[in-house]
């Protein structure tokens, strides 16, 4: 198949799951994630504590409005990708969103490894989605990677005038890591990618869109939250946020974006309640969907 050819493609369909007598490990697999996810979701909502942080929450439906686009945008992105790939149904989606799940609950990678088991269990849909979900996955890290360095060129200048704990060595062995990785990935792109040239773009321009729809969402939530501060600053505090979060080897990261809202914002007590709040709402909507859907799975088992 040439570079710039694209993908063939299945009609969209939604086969029925395997019967017992045809599940291969695949199937086996893919149940043990979504019962762990489950008990995971049990085991956690203990540890949630809504009374907490219910005051700052606004009454305004706006709110919960930008935070369930915000929540959803890394999964409506992952099937932007993959309806192009495969045709994937909506039926889909869901399988997406527990992806999402697993690997916030459990460990990094894990949900793609729920989505491969659930391609493979619709081998109508496609034949090979290792290939496609280890492209696609990689691409992210590549697409984050650029991000990060473009946003730490643009932010040096702030960080190196504020000095919150950052050593000189520190920030540079993290840049080195990141511009390492990412020429490696670069170097090795024709034995590491499978994909068509335009799929491996489209995909690119999809993770591109979710990182900067998630900061922008994160950014209107906390202006919501916290109304007197200008919206600009909270996007320019959520692109700082997200910056410090991608580069690796940098300790304290908490407390370097503590300091560094506090300069830009002020509010430090509201901050940390703030922060506090929006991990909070974040987890419960892991939980609840995690909860949800795993059942949901459960009764597709049964029947």
């Amino acid at each position: 198949m040439g570079a710039g050819a694209p993908s063939p493609v299945a009609a969209p369909i939604d086969p029925p799951p395997l019967a017992p007598r045809d599940r291969s490990w695949t199937w086996w697999l893919g149940a043990a994630i979504s019962l762990a996810v489950l008990v995971v979701s049990l085991w956690q909502l203990r540890t949630v504590d809504l009374s907490e942080v219910r005051e700052m929450v606004p009454a305004s439906p706006l709110f919960w409005l930008v935070f369930a686009i915000g929540y959803f945008i890394p999964a409506t992105t992952d099937w932007m990708i993959f309806r192009r790939l495969w045709r994937i149904p909506l039926d889909g989606f869901t399988a997406l969103v527990r992806k999402m799940i697993g690997n916030e609950l459990l460990l990094g990678y894990v949900g793609e490894v729920y989505f491969y088991t659930w391609a493979r269990r619709r081998t109508e849909m496609v034949s090979t989605p290792f290939g496609a979900i280890k492209d696609v996955a990689i691409l992210s890290a590549l697409v984050g990677n650029g991000v990060t360095l473009v946003m730490l060129v643009l932010a040096a200048p702030l960080l190196a005038t504020l000095r919150f704990g950052i050593e000189a060595r520190t920030l540079l062995a993290s840049v080195a890591v990141v511009l390492v990785t990412s020429s490696l990935l670069l170097f090795f792109r024709k034995a590491l990618f499978s994909l068509p040239r335009a799929d491996l773009l489209h995909a690119s321009g999809w993770h591109l869109v979710r990182i900067l729809a998630t900061t922008a969402t994160a950014a209107v939530c906390w202006h919501l939250v916290l109304p007197a501060v200008s919206l600009q600053w909270w996007l320019m505090l959520a692109a700082c946020r997200l910056l410090l979060s991608r580069l690796p080897l940098m300790p304290n990261k908490e407390i370097v974006f503590a300091g560094l809202a506090v300069f830009m914002i002020g509010h430090d007590d509201d901050i940390g309640s703030l922060m506090t709040m929006m991990a909070t709402l974040t987890l419960a909507a892991h939980l609840g969907l995690g909860l949800l859907l795993s059942a949901w799975e459960a009764l597709g088992w049964k029947r």
